[in-house]
């Protein structure tokens, strides 16, 4: 079994300083992920993963180089959003459900996923660390040291 670490971040930049840091803890990219609405400009400096390519699909490198890729999806209800690292696929999987019912997949109980398809309807940042026990704290540690806000974990199968 793993734990799924949800934490949200009023600003892009803060979230990708939070994952690069759990990379650098030794976290995987497959562990490692963050969705963000794809209109939102809160603290958008249009560097890292969620640079203008990114949002389109584009392979993401540069300064953060944290994960693979970072794809655009269209959620009804939420509208565009730019989601990077696994979770990418099963939000494009989940699209009826909307982020709410991608997160349920993932562990989250309906009622939190919803709440956290708010924050990103604010135009909030959320990212999502799916991981063994073991690592479950330090990732919420480390969200929580980059100032992220409502973090939880929630087992997974």
């Amino acid at each position: 079994m793993g734990k799924t670490v949800l934490g949200v971040f009023k600003s892009r930049d803060k979230a990708e300083e939070a994952c690069k840091e759990i990379r650098q803890r030794g976290f995987r990219d497959s562990e490692i992920n963050l969705v963000a609405k794809g209109d939102s400009g809160k603290g958008d400096t249009g560097k890292g993963m969620f640079n203008q390519g990114a949002t389109t699909g584009a392979t993401v490198g540069g300064a953060a180089g944290l994960l693979a890729s970072a794809g655009a999806l269209a959620i009804p209800g939420i509208g565009p959003i730019v989601a990077a690292g696994p979770i990418a696929a099963t939000l494009s999987g989940a699209v009826s459900g909307g982020v709410a019912g991608g997160l349920v997949d993932w562990g989250i109980p309906e009622e939190r996923g919803k709440y956290y398809e708010g924050k990103l309807k604010e135009g909030n940042v959320l990212a999502v660390i799916k991981t063994s026990d073991d690592k479950a704290s330090e990732a919420e540690d480390i969200l929580k040291k980059n100032g992220a806000m409502d973090v939880e974990s929630h087992v997974t199968d």
